[in-house]
């Protein structure tokens, strides 16, 4: 075998590897995981492990089964993107989801989203998104049931299951139904309400972001236009209330969505314009479709624009360094 690789320009030597930036998002998701843990408790960290543990090996079966590689070759070329995967699809389930629904959205998402279209940076939409829609459109209630008020707030403790402490509604989902603001924006900001495992924590996942953004892997101005323009979109749609910016920010899954999975590498533009125009749209988009349905729409939103991410990098192209018009080219020869 060739020691050479072969490969378009431009040819960019960097330390940073898949593996690495992976690791990284696993260390930056880190604080929500915990956060979710205490306040959610034994259920929560149930549903994570078994979100985890099934992308995983909805991988080594694809590999081992579809692509004939041994396990040493799974293990020599594991990158850790299948564990990114499952670990966003645990934080996106509620703490009392049955256990075979984060196994169908793992598996979905890894053998169905990645794999099939070639594996890690061939997929078209973001794996851990389509994972989750995907059981949402299957189960309905079921996949959206199992809300319960953090441990913190029902006094019971670590081990406490669904027959103690279910919730009615997440703060967004009140907030957008009735426009009832029951929970402060401290409270939102912290995570102390109802919600998805890894969701609720606005604190926790800007914490996270923060640490990809030291690590330079992460440019903090992509999901900052994303926030603030959803945030924005809704104070407009409200009359110009002001009052629902924070909830709006701080609510639901728009901080997890912004910050660790719209600005996948893989499915978001390649320019600098294309993001820009990218993550506005998806500002718009995700406070448009909340407002008209009542509902949290970030995955929907995100999978939409995914979608888009073709046509961005086809028609906003960066002009090469020394490029001249035609028109301005044959003036001059003239």
């Amino acid at each position: 075998m060739s020691k050479f690789v072969f490969g378009g320009s431009p040819h960019i030597k960097s330390p940073k590897t898949t593996k690495g930036i992976m690791i990284d998002v696993c260390i930056a998701l880190m604080p929500a995981v915990i956060v979710g843990i205490v306040f959610f408790g034994l259920n929560a960290l149930i549903v994570m492990l078994i979100s985890v543990a099934s992308a995983v090996l909805a991988e080594f079966l694809y590999k081992i089964c579809f692509m004939k590689k041994s396990p040493r070759d799974f293990v020599n070329e594991f990158d850790f993107t299948s564990m990114v995967t499952g670990l966003l699809i645990g934080m996106n389930m509620p703490p009392l989801a049955n256990w075979y629904i984060p196994v169908i959205a793992s598996f979905f998402a890894i053998m169905i989203v990645k794999m099939l279209f070639g594996g890690t940076g061939k997929n078209i939409v973001n794996p851990a998104i389509a994972g989750r829609i995907f059981v949402f459109l299957s189960f309905g209630i079921v996949a959206a049931n199992g809300f319960i008020e953090p441990i913190t707030n029902a006094g019971s403790g670590f081990f406490a299951t669904g027959d103690v402490v279910v919730a009615g509604s997440t703060p967004l989902g009140s907030m957008l139904k009735d426009g009832d603001f029951w929970a402060t924006n401290l409270q939102l900001f912290l995570g102390n309400v109802p919600g998805c495992i890894g969701e609720t924590s606005a604190a926790a996942l800007i914490a996270g972001g923060l640490y990809l953004v030291c690590r330079g892997e992460l440019d903090f101005r992509w999901p900052l236009i994303y926030i603030v323009v959803t945030g924005l979109m809704a104070v407009a749609l409200n009359g110009f209330n002001f009052n629902w910016f924070l909830p709006s920010i701080f609510s639901g899954g728009l901080m997890l969505g912004a910050i660790f999975m719209a600005t996948d590498y893989v499915t978001s533009p390649n320019t600098v314009l294309g993001n820009v125009i990218y993550f506005i749209a998806l500002g718009v988009i995700t406070a448009v479709l909340r407002h008209n349905n009542g509902t949290e729409v970030v995955s929907f939103a995100i999978l939409l624009m995914n979608l888009t991410v073709p046509l961005f990098d086809k028609y906003i192209v960066p002009k090469p360094f020394g490029f001249v018009k035609k028109a301005k080219q044959a003036k001059k020869e003239a």
